[in-house]
């Protein structure tokens, strides 16, 4: 399924006129630091050269008050693989140069073979890529320009790149805001969740096979045609190598941070979002970092001053509160915040997309919820309820079970939330509790034990946790899946023995959530959950014989326990709209056939750069296709086309890539086509095989 960690090429459903200060802000307006002040006057350098002790040159924007040269400023690095000329070009203009006119260096650094920088990528999260930064870093705290004092901010990639540089120790790194991130690569990234392969394994790796393999701007460049062709013959397939690490080794515990919270010295706020896929880095970091503080929204994952659903919050004050406290040593009061601020979302109906979502911030003054006292609910034949009782149910799924799952991380701001759960509901095993009594505030990782049996030596396992209404409609509130070989150990793996009854217990996903009185709540559970996860070689059926579910409770009363200030920002990328965008995401299904399909097609569209002329675009598409009485029948096809556009020169590439399997091998085949003016100047074909190792 596709989600990215990238930034369209333009944010979209943002309008100027609610970026900016309408109102005061709430109960927090006296802490405001700095925003007050006449913007300072900046200096702006779109391809500043950063050389590496091996001759590699990295190419970075940065906006600097005009007179750092003589009163020396803190530096906020944001370093990404994402391309600074075409790439998050509308969100770097709506952040940088805000902090750049209240005192600090803003520098959004290309990593080496990204955008308009030298070298070639071989992979994500390596100790190059943090060696490198490291040596950014200290290359930045020693110009005359900087105090010496350098902070780490980004989303996503850049908000892992962020905790692991964190962890090395750089001297002048003091202080990291990571939005949308996670501290353990494996558990809690795009590749495997609950030791299941995730599709966006594939899909990921085809966006940066398209990605990565884009021309620097001719414009910065006379030896870009070079770079162009070098980067082309050296760029990875990465779905081949992520694939070849099927279990927690040491692959993917390198970057995890999670081995070791204790060598992060930097002073970290985390900030995430409920819609988004990496709920639970936050409430973990809160918990294991002295003096980290935690911010969880609605949002999807973007960064919260232009995020849907709203409400939106004044990110960047926030974040400026967090820079001027730990950069330039101002008591902004940052020591004193709760630990944790989450949103804690009304139940509201099922919808795909949604513009806002009620409901109001909670506050927790230490910790984030492991202190939290919780309900248990007992699965029986009777339903959910308070009181054990006997259970002997037959979970046995149709491979197509999880259509209306979603994207696993939304993103491009459509109809990728999850849908309607009745439709999964009728292919999985339900137990409802009876009209809730009062309202209850789900706030924390709800956590499922489980006595059951399977009939095959691999299978899986989905549990949705849901919101049912009165007439039936049930929405998602949070949900998890196991690999049932991963259930003691995700790093030595072992099979079921057929038709033994063993205990299992996991946690679904973090969540604040509210479900109102006389609504029920439902533990949905299946042994399939496509297109979000690879399915088991086998069609498997696993028998319940207990179950009860841990579900966090927090009591609320009345309204915010938070004020907010509200969102600002920078003037928007200014862009000439050459192709508007179009976003399709359909199911088909084949009558003959009775094979299942979900397809996406992204055009993200075509601009011009109103400033520098740079023209680009690009085009997704991907189809997800199973039977549902054949897990071995699971296809994913994707297929991208970027295209880049300086002076009449014309460069585009087009990647093709595709994964199926049978009971003992995954395959993968992938293209790569490079074009200029329309001939085709480079092209490679790439064939893989890989055994499946208890997936």
């Amino acid at each position: 399924m596709k989600s990215r960690y990238l930034a369209p090429l333009a944010v979209h459903c943002i309008r100027r006129e609610h970026l900016v200060d309408k109102a005061q802000a709430g109960g927090n307006a006296d802490l405001m630091t700095n925003t007050q002040n006449t913007p300072l006057a900046l200096i702006e350098d779109p391809d500043l050269g950063i050389t590496l002790s091996d001759g590699c040159r990295l190419s970075a924007r940065i906006w600097r008050p005009k007179n750092s040269d003589k009163a020396p400023v803190p530096v906020i690095l944001e370093y990404l693989p994402y391309r600074k000329r075409d790439g998050t070009t509308a969100r770097d203009a709506l952040t940088h140069p805000w902090f750049a006119e209240r005192g600090y260096a803003c520098v959004r650094v290309d990593m080496r073979g990204s955008g308009d920088s030298q070298g070639v990528m071989e992979d994500e999260y390596t100790p190059l890529e943090q060696a490198d930064c490291i040596e950014v870093i200290n290359w930045l705290a020693a110009q005359p320009w900087c105090t010496g004092r350098v902070g780490m901010m980004g989303i996503s990639w850049g908000g892992f790149n962020g905790l692991q540089v964190a962890a090395q120790g750089p001297e002048p790194l003091k202080a990291v805001i990571t939005l949308c991130s996670t501290v353990d690569r494996f558990a809690d990234d795009i590749h495997y969740k609950g030791g299941c392969l995730l599709n966006e394994n594939l899909g990921w790796g085809a966006t940066m096979w398209a990605y990565s393999s884009r021309a620097p701007d001719p414009a910065l460049r006379t030896d870009w045609r070079e770079m162009w062709l070098e980067r082309l013959e050296a760029e990875p397939f990465l779905p081949s190598l992520w694939l070849r690490h099927q279990t927690r080794d040491a692959y993917w515990k390198q970057g995890s941070v999670i081995e070791d919270y204790s060598t992060i010295k930097a002073k970290v706020l985390a900030v995430g979002g409920w819609g988004d896929a990496y709920k639970n880095a936050v409430p973990q970091l809160v918990e294991a970092l002295p003096g980290a503080k935690g911010i969880v929204g609605p949002w999807v994952h973007k960064y919260p001053h232009f995020a849907i659903p709203e409400p939106r919050i004044g990110f960047l004050q926030e974040a400026l509160r967090w820079w001027d406290r730990w950069l330039k040593n101002i008591d902004t009061g940052v020591e004193d915040d709760p630990d944790y601020r989450a949103y804690l979302m009304d139940g509201m109906r099922p919808a795909a997309w949604v513009l806002e979502r009620p409901g109001r911030w909670i506050t927790e003054a230490e910790g984030a919820t492991s202190h939290l006292p919780v309900e248990t609910l007992h699965l029986s034949g009777d339903g959910l309820g308070p009181v054990p009782g006997p259970l002997n149910a037959l979970v046995a799924s149709p491979a197509h079970c999880g259509a209306d799952a979603g994207e696993y991380c939304a993103i491009w701001l459509g109809p990728e939330m999850p849908g309607d759960q009745r439709h999964d509901d009728a292919l999985s095993v339900t137990f409802d509790t009876g009209p809730l009594a009062q309202d209850m505030s789900i706030v924390g990782a709800p956590r499922l034990t489980l006595r059951l049996s399977c009939d095959t030596p691999q299978g899986q396992i989905a549990v949705r946790l849901n919101h049912v209404h009165p007439d039936g409609a049930s929405t998602r509130i949070t949900y998890g899946v196991l690999n049932l070989c991963h259930r003691d150990s995700a790093e030595d793996p072992k099979s079921m023995t057929p038709d033994t009854p063993e205990k299992i217990t996991f946690d679904l996903d973090h969540i604040a959530y509210r479900v109102p009185k006389g609504h029920k709540l439902r533990v949905a559970i299946s042994t399939a959950y496509w297109p979000l996860i690879w399915p088991s070689p086998a069609p498997a059926s696993l028998t319940l014989e207990a179950g009860q579910i841990t579900l966090p409770q927090r009591p609320t009363t009345g309204g915010d326990e938070y004020k907010f200030q509200p969102p600002t920002a920078a003037a928007p990328w200014k862009t000439e709209t050459l192709r508007a965008e179009n976003h399709i995401r359909r199911q088909e299904t084949d009558m003959t056939t009775g094979n299942v399909t979900l397809v996406i097609e992204d055009d993200f569209g075509m601009v011009r750069d109103s400033d520098h002329g740079l023209i680009s675009g690009g085009i997704a598409r991907e189809r997800w296709t199973i039977n549902p009485d054949d897990p071995l029948s699971a296809t994913g096809i994707c297929h991208w086309t970027e295209e880049l556009e300086r002076d009449g020169t014309k460069l585009r590439t087009e990647t093709h890539s595709k994964m199926w399997s049978d009971a003992t091998n995954f395959h993968l085949t992938a293209r790569l086509e490079a074009y200029q003016d329309g001939a085709l100047i480079y092209a490679r074909d790439l064939e893989d095989s890989i055994k499946r190792h208890f997936m």
